[in-house]
């Protein structure tokens, strides 16, 4: 039997208000998030999708983590497209290795039962 554990986030990101001190300006939030900024452009990864109740909505991976998050926020053709005002938290996982992204992601979907993945899914909906 293989043994799987997944690694800490690196970034953990959820809605929220902006607290802002005299004088700072605000910063427009995207989709109900203002702190993807904190998502490292450069480096690959995997990203988990959450709701309020802590459930996991979705699993995604990529080469550029912040940019394919954005990218789930933006196209027609997102597994979450027509779920997007049910998330309300992030985690990021930075994960270089392209193989070890494919196996920490298949693992992810499967072991939280990821709601919105559709490929790489066996457990039953």
């Amino acid at each position: 039997m293989i043994n799987i554990e997944m690694p800490k986030p690196t970034v953990v990101i959820q809605q929220r208000e902006q607290q802002l001190k005299e004088g700072e300006a605000p910063i427009t939030p995207f989709h109900g998030f203002i702190d993807l900024h904190k998502i490292t452009r450069e480096k690959g990864g995997i990203f988990l999708f959450y709701n309020e109740a802590n459930e996991v909505l979705f699993v995604g991976k990529a080469r550029k983590i912040r940019q394919r998050v954005k990218k789930h926020f933006e196209d027609n053709v997102s597994p979450v497209k027509d779920h997007r005002n049910e998330i309300f938290k992030i985690e990021v996982y930075e994960i270089e290795d392209p193989m070890e992204r494919e196996i920490y992601e298949t693992y992810a979907i499967n072991a939280f039962e990821a709601k919105y993945n559709v490929d790489k899914v066996f457990f039953d909906k």
